[in-house]
């Protein structure tokens, strides 16, 4: 029967808290850690089924994220990693926003149609965003992630570039914060973000087919490695065996 390891130990209150999953052999939804972004699966005891992540936002819109420690209340954010030097930047503000108007990632990107995107340059720069939200109410508590035009905006971004993920800024935490806005989760006081683990697990194994094929496609070196790191990033390991499935019944790119 196939099961599902921890890419890394797990302290026994962890492993006796985290539901398991449906077993699966090519992918391992425990826990990553890296020198910016971690993620965990942390028991919560009114939400038992969510993951749990604390998200830490700045003024120019970056984030990061750290491993929650359940036991331990004074577990604070690290500040967000800077912006990667000459990354391309796609600034946004409530005009935009509210027309759904992706013109700002046109212009910043030199992109205008999905099937004319280049992968090479961007993964080398790689792509941020800036969000000059003016809340209505200045006293609003709520997170960017928190507002539906904001989300709806990043929806219909995504739905037009599905393979965006791989060539964000990593690093300075726009993949995470790329997830917070089109993976159901809640707000929590002391935790940050708390994603549905399913839902999550379903938005990564989406953008592993689409971003994996893209690459390919363009004949980037080391497509799985590549898609493997953007997984991991948010906590989720690829094993070989589903990249060979992949392979062995290809479809021709849309």
């Amino acid at each position: 029967m196939a099961t599902i390891k921890p890419l890394l130990p797990l302290s026994p209150s962890l492993k006796q808290a985290i539901p398991s999953p449906s077993p699966s052999p090519w992918i391992s939804c425990k826990p990553t850690f890296d020198s910016t972004v971690s993620l965990s699966m942390s028991h919560l005891n009114r939400l038992p089924r969510l993951v749990a992540v604390s998200v830490a936002f700045n003024p120019s819109g970056n984030f990061d994220l750290s491993l929650y420690d359940d036991e331990d209340d004074s577990t604070k954010v690290s500040p967000p990693m800077p912006p990667k030097e000459g990354r391309i930047e796609v600034v946004i503000d409530n005009d935009v926003i509210r027309r759904l108007d992706l013109s700002p990632f046109h212009t910043a990107t030199g992109i205008t149609s999905p099937s004319f995107a280049e992968p090479k340059e961007f993964l080398e720069r790689t792509i941020g965003f800036t969000i000059n939200y003016t809340r209505e109410d200045p006293h609003d508590p709520r997170e960017l992630s928190e507002f539906p035009d904001i989300r709806l905006w990043f929806v219909r971004l995504d739905a037009t570039y599905p393979w965006l993920p791989v060539v964000l800024d990593w690093r300075a935490g726009e993949l995470a914060r790329y997830t917070a806005m089109l993976v159901p989760h809640q707000m929590n006081m002391r935790m940050g973000v708390v994603f549905n683990p399913e839902a999550l697990e379903l938005f990564i194994m989406k953008k592993v087919f689409v971003v994996y094929s893209w690459l390919k496609q363009h004949k980037i070196p080391k497509p799985r490695l590549k898609t493997s790191d953007m997984a991991r990033m948010l906590g989720f390991g690829i094993g070989d065996e589903l990249f060979d499935l992949i392979d062995q019944h290809p479809l021709a790119p849309s």
